[in-house]
């Protein structure tokens, strides 16, 4: 299985109807779905091949499991009620009941005795001594390619050994830097150590989606059959950098964003091939940087150096959900409509395809630019209507933060992908964005900031500060999503409950009335009566408010949950980049490189802060205006509502007379 070098493996939920599927119906799917993908059924020599090693491989991977049954969570995931599946958190250790569930699927026992069903790209296999490996092809999501075995399965374990291989034995410039990191950087937040309390509150933070029938930010690169690749996705990839992830999608295989994603879990950067490894050393240490065509100003505003704005500005309108199909109906997919306000000339997109925008978006600009992840490709219910308005909803957010950033918008990428003519066309930016060779850090070599030169000191204090706001500012949207989490569960549940007991008792309450035989007290029962109703109706306002005002408060918080989970990443190729100019003295002593090759060195690094300076004055106005926005809607709709119920406690109360 074809991983990405050094990444995780991309995280995916298996169909809920595949879970306890027999092995032999996951053969047959298996025929099925190679047959539907490429286009050509196998022959019957592969047929009778792969009946042949499928019980082999299987047993063999079985006996393995067994042998090794701890595995440690590498995303969040989130039970289901009522399909036997086990909550479990990033970084948490589980025993392994039983690897052979199928369909994508693994049975656990987490510490508390609890044992249900997890996916297999959720996890990674430890051995017998509980540490965790290195090596990306010893996942349990490994298990997925068994489950997918085709013809061409040796060639494709024969290309996992290869990339494993790859990950175990590369050198890497930037080890001294890498080993200097705390030990759960990458593991279970990407902060590294939290607070007491805030493991908690991460978890209820990632649950704000799966609490409410949301899809859940978009954690890596999934399989569906919505947004399964059209033929000319299928071709084999030209970019040096995703050489395998086709690949992986053909073994049962974003994403970075998804998410996150948001912070949601996405491939970090330093795990891209070609990205903040040896292209840090290539950049700080080239003699001469090559002279792009493309040129990225940073200019010196009133707030600090920042990006060039273009002179008009423009958003990207997603609208008109349509369900489409291929291969005779086999395939079904969403198919979305793009329309870019200044030419108002639509394109249509699957969310596959902007799974490769998010992909390209993120190995050019990541280094220097947080790339929010996208919404979490969901695999059952995503034809059902409040699935496909969620989506719809969050890739219009996604659009519209990327027109917003000047850079962004700019690209050529981003612009093809929305003002493409033809397929053919299509194909052409396709190709040329994934043999872009300007990816990683060295888009740095593209910036031109028109600013004096900075020492190492200044650098330093400038990176050190944006980490220390953005991990505060972390702390406090997550603390604000578990707050509005449990505030929303409150309205949508015990709250309306307490509401209509108070209605039915005071209903009740006139009903006994009534049964006295006094004529004098009808309009005190009446008013007892409507005044039971009106309780009931408060009961459904208060039900229903949190769409109207906490929704838009805790998806802007998601989103920028998002964007804070890319700056550690970023934050750390700055400060790979300070460590290697403060070895430089070093390496001038013993002769390796010039002064003059320390003095370049200082100076691009130099340009780095000054990008991330740019960056965050973009990120800042951005922030002050959608808090503002938001914060404003949320205070406005919940006076409205106060006001509403207010309105029907006096229209009550003027039906009980002063006596």
């Amino acid at each position: 299985m074809n991983f990405l070098q050094g990444s995780l493996p991309p995280k995916r939920k298996p169909e809920k109807g595949q879970k306890r599927s027999h092995m032999v119906m996951q053969r047959e799917e298996c025929f099925k779905e190679e047959e539907v993908d490429g286009g050509v059924p196998h022959s019957q020599e592969a047929e009778k091949a792969t009946h042949v090693l499928f019980p082999l491989l299987k047993w063999v991977y079985s006996e393995f499991f067994r042998a090794q049954s701890k595995a440690r969570v590498m995303y969040d995931f989130s039970a289901e009620p009522g399909n036997n599946e086990l909550t479990v958190n990033e970084g948490e250790i589980i025993t392994i009941t039983n690897p052979d569930v199928g369909g994508g699927w693994l049975e656990g026992r987490n510490s508390k005795g609890e044992r249900g069903l997890v996916p297999t790209d959720y996890v990674e296999i430890l051995p017998s001594d509980g540490k965790d490996q290195f090596a990306c092809g010893n996942s349990v999501a490994d298990q997925a390619f068994l489950d997918s075995l085709s013809a061409s399965a040796a060639h494709a374990d024969a290309s996992a050994t290869k990339s494993s291989n790859q990950v175990s034995s590369g050198s890497d410039p930037w080890s001294a830097w890498n080993a200097s990191k705390p030990a759960n950087w990458e593991s279970s937040d990407s902060w590294g150590a939290k607070p007491e309390g805030a493991a908690a509150q991460r978890s209820a933070a990632n649950n704000w989606d799966s609490a409410f029938g949301h899809p859940q930010a978009y954690q890596g690169p999934a399989t569906g059959d919505d947004d399964d690749w059209d033929e000319d996705w299928d071709e084999p990839k030209s970019s040096p950098y995703f050489k395998d992830s086709e690949s992986v999608e053909a073994g049962g295989a974003q994403r970075g964003n998804s998410r996150a994603t948001s912070s949601s879990m996405k491939l970090p950067l330093n795990k891209f091939p070609g990205f903040a490894k040896p292209g840090m050393e290539q950049y700080l240490l080239a003699k001469q940087l090559a002279k792009p065509k493309e040129k990225i100003p940073i200019i010196v505003g009133d707030y600090g150096p920042m990006w060039v704005y273009p002179a008009s500005t423009f958003d990207c309108v997603v609208a008109d959900p349509r369900k489409g199909s291929k291969m005779y109906g086999l395939k079904s997919y969403i198919e979305y409509q793009l329309t870019p306000t200044n030419t108002n000339r639509s394109v249509n997109h699957r969310y596959k395809h902007f799974d490769w925008l998010y992909e390209r978006l993120l190995v050019k600009f990541g280094s220097a630019i947080p790339i929010p992840s996208l919404p979490d490709k969901q695999v059952t219910g995503r034809f059902e209507e409040e699935f496909i308005k969620m989506r719809m909803e969050r890739l219009q957010a996604w659009m519209t933060r990327m027109c917003r950033h000047p850079v962004i918008s700019e690209s050529e990428v981003f612009q093809q992908f929305l003002n493409f003519r033809d397929e053919k066309e299509w194909k052409t930016g396709k190709r040329k964005a994934e043999k872009d060779e300007l990816v990683g850090v060295m888009i740095f070599s593209t910036m031109e900031p028109e600013a004096p030169d900075l020492d190492l000191i200044e650098i330093e204090q400038k990176c050190d500060a944006v980490g220390k706001f953005t991990k505060a500012m972390d702390d406090g949207v997550k603390e604000l999503l578990n707050v509005g989490q449990e505030h929303w569960k409150r309205c949508t549940g015990p709250l309306p409950k307490e509401y209509q007991k108070i209605g039915k008792a005071l209903q009740s309450l006139a009903t006994v009335f009534s049964s006295s035989g006094y004529q004098g007290e009808t309009d005190l029962n009446d008013a007892i009566t409507e005044a039971g109703k009106t309780y009931e109706e408060i009961a459904s306002l208060v039900a229903e408010q949190p769409k109207k005002d906490l929704h838009f408060l805790m998806e802007c918080n998601h989103e920028y949950k998002g964007f804070l989970g890319c700056f550690p990443d970023i934050l750390g190729a700055h400060k790979g980049a300070i460590e290697k100019v403060k070895e430089s003295d070093k390496l001038v002593a013993t002769s390796k490189i010039t002064p003059q090759d320390k003095q370049n060195m200082v100076k691009r690094v130099g340009t780095m802060s000054y990008a991330l300076q740019a960056e965050m004055n973009h990120f800042h106005s951005n922030r002050i205006y959608d808090y503002n926005s938001v914060i404003r809607l949320y205070l406005e709709q919940q006076a409205q509502f106060y006001e509403t119920i207010a309105e029907k406690l006096r229209q009550a109360l003027s039906r009980f007379p002063v006596m």
